[in-house]
This record gives C-alpha cells, structure tokens and sequence, in this order.
C-alpha cells in the first residue's frame, strides 16, 4: 500500500545524500614532514583538474632539494576520487626525486603508483622536448662545436647503414621494394619535367643575354652558342638541376620521413623487423642517383634552346649556323663530366634528405626545422661538391 509520509520521507533523504555529495566535496590534501632522512609526502582528498593546488604542494616540490633528505616516500591518506591533475603532481615530485638522485618509495593505491611508475618507464626521445632555456652566443657556439663530433659519427654510421643497404640489394637479400623505387622515380623525375624545363630555359637566356653584350662589341655573336653550350653542358645545367631538386625533392623527403618519425612508423618498421634504410632510404637515393644525370642531360637541351632563342631572335645569327657553331664548339667531354656532376648531386641530395629525416624529432617544429636543414645541407653540399669536381678536372686538364 503507497503511503505518502513514507515516499516524501525517502525523496527528502535522497535529497539530503545528493547534496552532501555534491557541496561537501573535501579539497584535494598535501603534507609534507622529514622523518629521520626521509621526504615523506602525503596525499589525501579529492583532486580535481578543475581545482587548484593546495598552496603546500610547491612546498611539498622544493622540499625534496633540502639538506639531509636522502630518500622520498610517497603515501595516501582518506585519498577520494582523483584525477590527471593528481598525477600530474606526483610525477613533478618523482621527477625532483629524480633530478636529485634520491630513491623513491610507494605507499599509494594500485593503480595510482603503477602510472607513476608508467610515466617513467621509458625516457623521452631526444627531440621530444622543447628547450626553452635561454643560451648567450658564446654557449650556443660551444655547445654546436661540443656537438660537432658526435654528429660526424652518426653521419658516418648512417652512411654505412646506407652502404649496407645497398650491399643487401644487389645480393638479393635487401627488404626494399620494386615499386618504391618505380614511385621515387617518377615523382622526383617525370614530375620534376616543368620546373626544370623553365628554370633551364630562363638561365640559357642569361647566359646568351650576358655573353651577347661583350661578344657582341667584338663581332663574335657566333660564340654565344659555344658559351651557352659549354656553360649548360659542363656544370651550370648540372647545378640548376641540383638546386630546383634540393627545394623540390629533398625538402620532400626530410618532411616526408620527419613525419614518419613524429607518427612512429618508423618505429613500427623495425619492431615488424623491417630496416627503415632499406625500405625508405635506398630506393630514395636509388632514384635520384638514376634520375638527376637524366634530367641534367634535358636541362642541358632546355638552356641550349633558351640560347638558340636569343640567337636567333635577338642577334640575328642563322638558326643552322647556330647549331652547327655549338657541334663544333661542344665536345662529348663537356656532356660526360655534366654527368659526373648530376650523379654526385642526386647522391648529396638524397643523403641530406634522408638523414635530416631519419634523425628528426618528435614534434611539428622538429619537422618544419628538418627540412630547412635538408635543403640548406644540400645546396651546400652541391657547392662544395662542384668546387671539388671542378678542381680535380683542372688538375686532370679535363
């Protein structure tokens, strides 16, 4: 039988249990005490992301760095319902703990010391935080000259990496796959056609426009196709080629392999035990070791195009006139040292894009600062490696 007094008396009991739950929430607890050498730090109450700190946890924090404390314990005491926040506490403790080389002790709930722990588990990444610490110029300097010899050893492990990798595909025994290299081909060669066919043409014209004005005092506008040719087919066209790919290419796969980095596909490669030299790095530099001394030879087409043009056009030199001054003056020598140059270029831009995207951190910016350095190591590279070139040609009189 429903009786009223009882249902109102249950309703207003409910009530009273809801609201106690609600606004009697107990605030979250820290204390902090030495005891004989030990840190010990209390946790109790209820914490909450949406509720401060108690004003002794900071002091709980710095307490660690006193004198005489050789150890810190951590206990929990009436500890409610608790959140991120709480652990976001524990793990600055531990971590001041840490720094200080003292041991820690648990004396917390099951699953509150197991992420603690959790959180400690494994180290960060190098490149996973960001130093915000401020450096004078003198210890940026130090600390990059400090740096400089480690990272030529990892250069050159990760060179021989590569070399191994190589070594491994031309026995048969490498985990790279045939399409990769049919893909890299084409994406850095076929669609790297209209830049090249633009930049190549435009420079051909400077050159005809550059040499047309003092040949032109002399009445030798015939050697314009002598200088364009010569110029195009030895290095220049070689070094455009190397510039247009270093922006377009090895920018491309710093970015690409960084990212691959930052989403842990890379990791995930070699716990499936698959070597990420073999499978991203050797059919990158595979193609474009194959693919810029191909593009260089068209680049040299385009400038002698861009210079037959201003000939033709401009100085009023006969279109077959031109082309036979630029057999005559042009030696098969001037195409197989561009050849050499393309080849050494599509190997510099390939490792500079490569490494930089093998060694890039855990973050957006470690991507955007990757790539920056993938292309300024490759131009910089192409101009070391054309000094170089062109010096042992002078000394083999080539």
């Amino acid at each position: 039988m429903w009786r009223p007094a009882v249902y109102i008396q249950q309703k207003l009991a409910f009530g009273t249990y809801c609201f106690y739950t609600i606004h009697m929430k107990t605030s979250p607890q820290v204390t902090a005490s030495a005891t004989d050498g030990t840190w010990l730090v209390r946790v109790g109450g209820e914490w909450s992301i949406e509720d401060p700190w108690p004003d002794s946890a900071g002091d709980a924090i710095e307490g660690v760095k006193a004198s005489g404390i050789n150890s810190l314990r951590l206990v929990s005491g009436q500890l409610g319902q608790w959140d991120s926040s709480l652990l976001v506490f524990l793990v600055q403790l531990v971590q001041q703990a840490r720094d200080c080389k003292l041991p820690v002790s648990f004396d917390l709930p099951e699953g509150l010391a197991r992420l603690v722990r959790m959180a400690f588990a494994v180290p960060p990444r190098a490149g996973a935080q960001r130093h915000s610490a401020p450096q004078s110029f003198l210890e940026h300097i130090g600390g990059e000259t400090l740096s400089l010899g480690p990272r030529i050893c990892d250069f050159l492990n990760f060179l021989g990496d590569v070399a191994f990798g190589l070594g491994r595909m031309f026995i048969g025994r490498s985990r790279m796959r045939f399409k990769d290299l049919v893909t890299a081909m084409y994406e850095c060669g076929v669609l790297s056609l209209p830049i090249i066919s633009l930049t190549s043409m435009l420079f051909g014209l400077i050159l005809a426009f550059v040499g047309a004005v003092q040949l032109t005092q002399f009445g030798a506008q015939i050697y314009v196709a002598g200088l364009v040719g010569i110029g195009m087919l030895r290095v220049m066209g070689a070094v455009m080629v190397g510039v247009v790919m270093s922006g377009r290419v090895g920018a491309a796969y710093a970015a690409l392999i960084g990212t691959m980095q930052v989403n842990e596909e890379v990791d995930a490669l070699t716990t499936l035990g698959i070597s990420p030299v073999d499978f991203l790095v050797v059919p990158r530099v595979l193609a474009l070791t194959l693919m810029v001394p191909a593009l260089t030879v068209y680049a040299d087409l385009m400038g002698i195009v861009g210079g037959y043009l201003v000939a033709v056009l401009m100085l009023d030199i006969n279109s077959l006139e031109y082309i036979h001054a630029t057999t005559q003056m042009v030696s098969y020598r001037q195409i197989l040292i561009g050849l050499v140059y393309g080849t050494v270029f599509g190997i510099v831009i390939a490792i500079a894009g490569c490494y930089q995207g093998m060694r890039c951190g855990r973050s957006a910016m470690a991507v955007g600062q990757t790539t920056t350095k993938a292309v300024v190591c490759s131009i910089v590279g192409i101009i070391i490696m054309t000094a170089i070139i062109t010096v042992i040609c002078n000394v083999l009189g080539v």
